[in-house]
Parts: C-alpha cells; structure tokens; sequence
C-alpha cells in the first residue's frame, strides 16, 4: 500500500471531496481522485460514497480511517524524532480557540513556547464557533463545553471568571445598577442571541435580561462597545486588564465562572501534540491566573 495514497485518503476523507483535498494537498482533483481509485483497487473495495453533496465514506473507509490515522501519526512521529534529539519541538500546529481566549491568553502563551521551540510554527484559528476537528479545521481546540462524541478526547484546561463592567463615565450617565434585576431594563452589551453558539455563553439569559441593544457575534467587539462607554458588558476577568477603563459592577452578585477545555482528535495518540498540548495547558493555566490577580488589584 502506497503512503501518498493513504495520505490522500485522509485529507478527502477530512475535506469530504476531491477539491477541498487538492487545495490541502496541493493536487488537482483529478490526480486526488485518481489516487484514491488506485488505493480502492489495491485494497479490492469501495472507500467513498460519490454523490452531488460530496464524497462520504462507506463501512470499508470507516474501518480503514483509524488505520491510516495511525500511520500518519507514527510517520509524523518518526520525522519529529530523527530531525532533532534535543526535544525541540517543530514543524506546524494550528490551535482553534473562541475569539476571547484567542485575543487576551493564546498570543502570550504561545509566544513562550514559540521562544523555546523556534523550529515550531503555530497559528491560532480565532473563530465565534466551535472548530471542527473532524475536519481538521485545526490539530487542537478549545471549546467552552465538553463534546458529546466519543470522536473527540477532550481535557479540562483551566477554569475562569466573568464579571459585569461598565466604564464609570457610563455609570454615571445612566445610573449604576442596585440589584441583578436591574439589569433587564439597563442598557447591556453581549452576544447576538441567535448567534450563541454554546449554552455556556448565554451569560445574559442566565441573568434574565432578554433585550440586547449592543450585541455581537465577538468578544473584541462587545468588549470595545464597552470600552467606548456604550452599555454594561460581561467580560472575562483576564480581559480586565486590557480595558483599564472598565470597573466591576454588582461584583457580588455577577460573579460568573466557566471552563475551557482543550480538545483532540480521539484517535492514536501523538507524541508531538501531546508534548504541545502540556505545554499549552501550563502556559493557559498560569496565564489566566497571573491575569485575573491584576484585574482584582
């Protein structure tokens, strides 16, 4: 069996057609198809389902694709190994994360590993969504809730704090809230309610404020509304002391806590992102920590 067959294997079985395969690969869809029509012949069966919505795999793909994720990641390993014995890593790695902890946390903490790994490229996927492993959007991700599929491995990363805040210029144009039920005819700032894409961001809802007058799909936005003196906003505690403008308001009884978790395919392990994933998950911890400590003063 050819590797680049089953290399080819893998990115359709990911982008789930031949053209999405040959922009990864850098292949016309001809050659990708031709590819997996030898690798069908060699192996005597029918890989993919062909159809106007794409290519799906058959019962046969299924039970090759974890094989051939095995074989991809031991190469990898392999060629991380013989590159260089001293540990380093490198080569590429893609982390997917919601657009807060992708603004205020990922660049410091990847800048720390990136200095003492500087044969290592990493690029930070920011996204107001849930990135798709499945399809390799990104070698990791972190998400605000645990899947619910056996097809991801998921870990918790690190707990963190919210707080509602406002700048004082707002508070005292319009009144500084006495009571959580004082923010239902306040004038708020948060996400677009029918762009929520996990429960766990619904702050708002769960404080009972059901009108948003300033809203976005992103964390950086509705944090510069808040900045800008438009409305009260929950923020995240670590993002507190990039907008020193913001006081906490009613910090005894908005006081919110969530969970990043960090996420991987569920398939054979790799060594390589295993090694990242550590690191990763110590330099988020104390990032968030050391954050936190400087935002309650």
């Amino acid at each position: 069996m050819n590797w680049d067959d089953l290399r080819v294997f893998l990115a359709v079985a990911r982008e789930e057609g031949l053209s999405g395969a040959g922009r990864r690969l850098r292949l016309d869809p001809a050659t990708a198809g031709r590819r997996i029509a030898r690798l069908e012949e060699a192996l005597g069966t029918v890989l993919f389902a062909k159809s106007p919505q794409g290519y799906r795999l058959t019962e046969a793909g299924q039970r090759l694709l974890p094989r051939a994720e095995a074989a991809e990641a031991a190469l990898r390993e392999g060629l991380e190994a013989g590159r260089d014995g001293s540990g380093s890593l490198s080569g590429t790695i893609r982390i997917g994360a919601p657009d807060g902890c992708a603004t205020f946390l990922l660049p410091q903490v990847c800048e720390a590993i990136a200095a003492a790994h500087p044969d290592l490229d990493i690029q930070i996927l920011a996204l107001p969504r849930v990135v798709n492993l499945s399809r390799r959007e990104a070698d990791l991700a972190i998400a605000v809730s645990a899947p619910k599929t056996d097809r991801l491995r998921a870990e918790k990363l690190s707990d963190y704090r919210l707080s509602l805040a406002a700048t004082q210029g707002f508070l005292d144009a319009h009144g500084t809230p006495r009571a959580v039920g004082d923010l239902r005819a306040a004038r708020m700032v948060g996400y677009i309610p029918d762009m929520i894409f996990d429960a766990e961001l619904d702050y708002l809802g769960g404080l009972g404020v059901s009108r948003v007058p300033l809203a976005s799909n992103t964390v950086s936005v509705q944090l510069g509304f808040a900045r800008a003196g438009a409305g009260l906003a929950i923020v995240h505690d670590f993002a507190l002391p990039f907008a020193p403008e913001l006081v906490r308001v009613l910090p005894d009884e908005v006081a919110l806590r969530r969970t990043f978790w960090l996420l991987s395919h569920a398939g054979p392990r790799d060594a390589r992102l295993d090694r990242f994933a550590g690191l990763l998950r110590d330099g988020v911890r104390a990032e968030i920590a050391r954050l936190e400590a400087v935002a309650a003063g």
